[in-house]
């Protein structure tokens, strides 16, 4: 083979095998609905339909969770895209639904111990079972909780106790006494030989004597509010920092979907006097974090804001919502606006208002 082929050849193949690890399979029905399969992105059926709708991936990039019937019992386990079988029945669930995908790892927990590792997404355990809890992987790092002890609640359970660490996918120690925090943004790591003095960033000394430092979203978004968005409430300032559509609340129509250019035209002086209230000492009102409503926003737009299960990413993406309570006492009801954090700032996705007063 001449070099020229050989290189064209060697070339080929590779882009073949990207392009075949890069094929993201889709989950479809059987006739009743009952099961799920997997087809490719040309349509070919990769699975028959044998799982069970506590499949919960709509979508198999790497590994996912999967449950299937034997022999009259139902049975779970994970399951790579070369069709490799692991972690049976070590499935780990949490709010009645299996773990999903992120990064390319997943997390099991061991049936005899009752602890938790990780799989990656070739099915080899990269983080050993020897941890209380562990969150999903987040830009190549996980919080770890260990040897803390399981308290029940009723229905619910909690840990006490136990010591919690910043480790990354190696399973290797980068913050000793690292306390889970909802609010960090670990996509914004920075290191630095001292602290830093950005007032919306947390710092921590990792083992190796660096400053790691996350942004706050709720620091982050209590400054962007200030600063970028209450500073200039005119129609322009408010259409630069809203998503392309906006969802609305109408008593008579339920949830409806508009272009920001219309909404904020309609709805401008509304708008301006209800955020204009934020200014004020005395205003009433709370910020809350969540993720987006996978039953309101369901549009192709906002799928990079949920991962293959359909979960909302408010790990990455959290929505910041503005909850306005009434000036009088004895009116009912509250007004929201609910920001969605994108690459490209803080944008406003929907808004609600207690009287109906958005057209």
């Amino acid at each position: 083979m001449n070099r020229l082929l050989f290189v064209f050849t060697f070339l080929s193949l590779n882009f073949s095998v990207f392009a075949q690890n890069n094929d993201i399979w889709t989950s479809f029905p059987n006739k009743d609905t009952t099961l799920i399969g997997f087809k490719d992105k040309n349509g070919t059926i990769k699975i028959e339909p044998k799982f069970s709708g506590f499949t919960t991936a709509r979508k198999f990039e790497n590994i996912i969770a999967v449950t299937e019937e034997f022999n009259e019992s139902w049975k779970s386990y994970y399951l790579t895209k070369t069709g490799k079988i692991i972690g049976r029945d070590s499935l780990y669930i949490f709010d009645n639904s299996p773990d999903c995908e992120n990064e390319g790892f997943i997390r099991f927990r061991d049936p005899k111990t009752d602890k938790m590792g990780m799989f990656n997404g070739d099915g080899k355990i990269v983080i050993p079972a020897d941890y209380s809890n562990l969150t999903k992987v987040r830009n190549g790092m996980v919080i770890a909780l260990k040897d803390a002890k399981k308290e029940i609640d009723g229905e619910h359970f909690f840990w006490t106790g136990g010591k919690e660490f910043l480790i990354n996918t190696n399973n290797k120690i980068l913050i000793e006494n690292f306390p889970y925090n909802d609010e960090l943004n670990f996509y914004s790591l920075e290191k630095s030989k001292e602290k830093g003095k950005d007032e919306t960033r947390e710092y921590f000394l990792s083992v190796e004597g660096q400053y790691y430092s996350f942004i706050n979203y709720e620091k982050e978004f209590t400054y962007w509010l200030k600063n970028t968005l209450l500073s200039d409430l005119s129609k322009t300032n408010l259409e630069k920092h809203s998503f392309d559509k906006i969802i609305y609340w109408k008593e008579s129509n339920g949830w409806i979907s508009e272009s920001k250019i219309k909404f904020i035209n309609q709805n401008f002086t509304f708008l301006k006097l209800k955020l204009q209230e934020l200014k004020n000492p005395k205003t009433d009102y709370f910020v809350s974090s969540n993720g987006l409503n996978q039953f309101i926003f369901e549009s192709s737009e906002y799928a990079l804001y949920f991962n293959n299960c359909n979960e909302s990413k408010e790990w990455q993406y959290p929505v910041k919502s503005i909850v306005i309570n009434p000036k009088n006492k004895t009116d009912n009801g509250q007004d929201h606006f609910e920001f969605l954090r994108t690459e490209n700032g803080y944008k406003l996705t929907s808004v609600s208002s207690a009287k109906d007063n958005l057209k």
